[in-house]
């Protein structure tokens, strides 16, 4: 009765978050799984773009005892596979005063390397490990379909050696047509969203704007052909990417922002990011 009523609810969407939440219910494929999955999208992204956009990958464990056992660099960042908002990253850029959390590990967490030690990182390990992600079979239920299992990637450094900033990558039917920056997620967050031209949207999405407004990526024109090969499968997904000093670095695929909540002000924005995406009435 449930779902039956949220699938009557959800019927001829016209915003974007009510066109998230008919996708959430409606697209069960395969595909969707593969892109919430963080171990699998790796070969979904070598497979389409290169292995080269990849972080390196250190481990990739069903067991926590493992990061007790294994040589790891000094910096890296660990994370689960089958959730979302939940990584330690460990690097020398850390506040100082910063641990790693008591109670409560599903958060996000930087602090350096004296105060990341093996026993405590296999701790906050398993607690993911032993949790079922998502909000049942009606919400997010994606990630109920995920192997639980943690991974360790390279540590990504941008200018100074700073965490570099996300800028993620609207994408529907094929092609861009909104792009957000987020800066400062250990900090002072700054969010920023722009037109594919790099032209300034009025939008907030809840934190404040970047004072000054954030430069445009060096390689932005690959970032958007990048995002957009990687999305060519789909209706919409939102594609997360770095630009390095060096090279652009894949951080993930997105299908269901905000789990389909997410905040425009002004309000008239949700309608406008869900005028080109075109939902299908099934998915195959």
């Amino acid at each position: 009765m449930v779902r039956a009523w949220r699938l009557w609810r959800t019927r001829g969407p016209v915003t974007f978050r009510d066109k998230v939440r008919y996708k959430m219910l409606r697209d069960h494929r395969p595909l969707v799984v593969t892109f919430a999955d963080k171990a699998a999208v790796r070969d979904y992204v070598a497979a389409r773009v290169g292995a080269e956009c990849l972080p390196r990958l250190h481990l990739l464990a069903d067991d926590a005892r493992s990061l007790m056992s294994t040589d790891l660099p000094e910096e890296f960042v660990l994370k689960p596979t089958h959730g979302s908002g939940a990584a330690i990253v460990v690097s020398r850029s850390a506040d100082p005063n910063a641990r790693l959390p008591r109670d409560g590990s599903w958060v996000y967490r930087h602090v350096s390397p004296e105060h990341a030690p093996p026993a405590e990182l296999a701790r906050i390990a398993q607690d993911w490990l032993a949790q079922l992600y998502g909000q049942g079979p009606n919400r997010e239920w994606v990630y109920g379909r995920v192997p639980r299992r943690i991974l360790v990637e390279e540590f990504l450094a941008g200018g100074g050696g700073a965490i570099p900033r996300d800028v993620k990558l609207f994408v529907f039917h094929g092609r861009c047509h909104f792009i957000q920056v987020d800066e400062g997620r250990f900090g002072r967050r700054t969010q920023d969203f722009f037109r594919p031209d790099w032209t300034p949207m009025p939008l907030s999405g809840g934190p404040p704007w970047a004072d000054p407004p954030p430069v445009r990526p060096t390689r932005l024109d690959g970032m958007i052909r990048l995002a957009q090969t990687l999305a060519a499968e789909t209706d919409f997904v939102r594609v997360d990417l770095y630009d390095l000093p060096e090279r652009i670095v894949f951080g993930e695929l997105t299908s269901f922002p905000a789990g389909g909540d997410s905040p425009f002000e002004p309000e008239s924005f949700n309608a406008e990011f869900g005028r080109p995406w075109v939902v299908p009435r099934r998915y195959r």
